[in-house]
């Protein structure tokens, strides 16, 4: 098998493993902070072991490069705990269609943070994907669970927005292994407190879900994710990774049983569409 092939299937395995981290989070019993925490604390353990091993740098340059990592640690935390609150709210495919809506925050935050010019084009895809966003949401209100978990997932996708902006500037300075141990081992401090005040009973079950979300679903897939896009086009990554939200879709009506209602069908495929033009179109 030639080099190229092999990353591209590398590459999709690292995305089919981040879509197996909704079902995971539903899976687990305990609430959406637990499930976050122990995810960081664990990839936090294997990307410092990781490190260590292939003596990988982890010293940054200033102090503001320090600041930026610690910032984007506590974005994290929120991201990924408001994340699996949208996927135990409503449901695996609620939580992964409103998170790929985060091509619409980068859109607009983007030109402003970077003084770059707004491009007509992510405007109008922008609009298409809040049109995707209105037509999954089954009706205005907060007591309704798919609506609530629709509202986390904006909040989730917002923060990777935000996340996603601070990763253009340190990706560019650092190994992708470097920047991942700082943002994670910071979202690991901000969520310790919960992990550990918070009174639930831990079963095998969770442990063991817990264990395959720091562990598989973050550390092998960042790795395998990583190594892929040295010899992978970026258009092609980009097309690829859109694949997130159908394989979490996927694995949820295979092992949890969750159908999407009509709804989530037509906006989630709006919003792949949208999301995926945005994608290709910067790439």
């Amino acid at each position: 098998m030639d080099s190229d092939r092999k990353s591209v299937l590398m590459l999709h395995a690292a995305v089919m493993l981040f879509g197996l981290s909704a079902v995971l989070g539903r899976w687990i019993s305990v609430p959406a902070v637990c499930v976050a925490g122990g995810r960081v604390v664990c990839s936090t353990l294997v990307l410092l072991i990781l490190c260590r091993w292939k003596k990988i740098s982890t010293r940054l340059n200033s102090f503001r490069d320090g600041c930026f990592a610690v910032i984007a640690g506590v974005v994290l935390a929120v991201h990924w705990t408001t994340f699996f609150m949208a996927v135990q709210t409503a449901s695996v495919a609620v939580g992964t269609i409103t998170f790929s809506t985060f091509p619409l925050f980068v859109t607009f935050l983007e030109p402003v943070i970077f003084r770059e010019r707004l491009q007509a084009r992510g405007v109008v895809c922008a609009c298409v994907l809040i049109a995707g966003v209105l037509i999954t949401v089954p009706e205005f209100a907060v007591e309704n669970e798919t609506t609530l978990g629709i509202l986390w997932g904006l909040v989730s996708s917002f923060s990777y927005a935000i996340l996603a902006l601070f990763n253009r500037d340190l990706s560019a300075k650092y190994a992708a292994q470097t920047v991942c141990l700082y943002e994670q081992g910071t979202a690991a401090v901000v969520l310790l407190p919960f992990l550990v005040l918070t009174n639930v009973s831990w079963s095998v079950q969770d442990l063991g879900g817990i264990a395959l979300l720091g562990v598989v679903c973050t550390a092998l897939a960042h790795g395998l994710y990583v190594a892929a896009q040295k010899r992978v086009k970026a258009q092609t990554a980009g097309i690829i990774s859109g694949m997130e939200t159908v394989y979490g879709i996927l694995y949820a009506m295979l092992l949890l049983g969750e159908i999407p209602t009509p709804r989530e069908w037509i906006g989630g495929g709006v919003i792949l569409a949208a999301a995926m033009s945005v994608s290709v179109g910067k790439r």
